[in-house]
């Protein structure tokens, strides 16, 4: 039987985040400071496996602009694309997107609490009474020297070419999420709660999103 959001007492906390900001290093010591599950490139596994098909789809569109939308642009500017997902043995795009939202539904349905990072998941769980928004973005220089201390540059041999990756990045993200939703990326008044990462402490983030998930739900952690 399955349980119903109004029944449900769960908290589902959503994080967005521009790219070397922290918001995984966030999902991940919330959910253990609030005791729920913590999903991020998870939820790619999870769907996959739910929807019977490789793993490969998901990460090649994983939070980037639907390829079909692409290969329009390119048709129409003359620019070469290629399409991962056309032909009969594989899935396209909004089949992908539909698989994830399902999962991440079934995660809000479930009886324990959990930490989503990513993925439109707040505009996906826009209807749950106990989901709450962040946000987590920083000054570029303050998300590069993020990226190259955790060594996720892939490759980059200069802290410019550090700063073209994530502003690279951040514009994948910024597409899939305005393509998917009615919101903008990123926009204050999409969100509960939006922080510059340069500011606070990781931890004091942390503590600051536990105590307004405390105050808001009348709970205790």
């Amino acid at each position: 039987m399955s349980i119903s959001m109004a029944d449900n007492k769960n908290i589902v906390v959503t994080i967005g985040r521009s790219f070397g900001s922290g918001g995984r290093e966030i999902g991940r010591k919330l959910a253990a400071r609030i005791g729920a599950k913590y999903y991020d490139k998870e939820l790619l596994s999870e769907a996959a496996r739910a929807a019977g098909v490789s793993e490969e789809f998901f990460e090649r569109s994983d939070e980037k602009f639907p390829s079909y939308i692409n290969g329009i642009f390119s048709f129409a500017f003359g620019y070469n694309s290629t399409n991962y997902y056309s032909g009969s043995t594989t899935i396209s795009d909004d089949s992908i997107y539909r698989a994830q939202s399902d999962f991440i539904h079934s995660l809000a349905q479930g009886p324990e609490s959990c930490v989503i990072v990513g993925r439109t998941a707040d505009y996906i769980l826009r209807d749950h009474p106990r989901c709450v928004n962040v946000f987590v973005h920083a000054p570029e220089d303050v998300c590069a020297d993020r990226i190259m201390g955790r060594g996720d540059c892939g490759g980059c041999s200069s802290r410019d070419k550090v700063k073209a990756k994530a502003r690279r990045i951040n514009k994948l993200r910024a597409s899939y999420y305005n393509f998917y939703t009615d919101k903008e990326w990123g926009k204050a008044g999409s969100y509960d709660l939006s922080f510059d990462t340069s500011k606070l402490s990781v931890d004091d983030i942390v503590e600051v999103i536990a105590g307004y998930l405390e105050r808001r739900f009348n709970v205790k952690f």
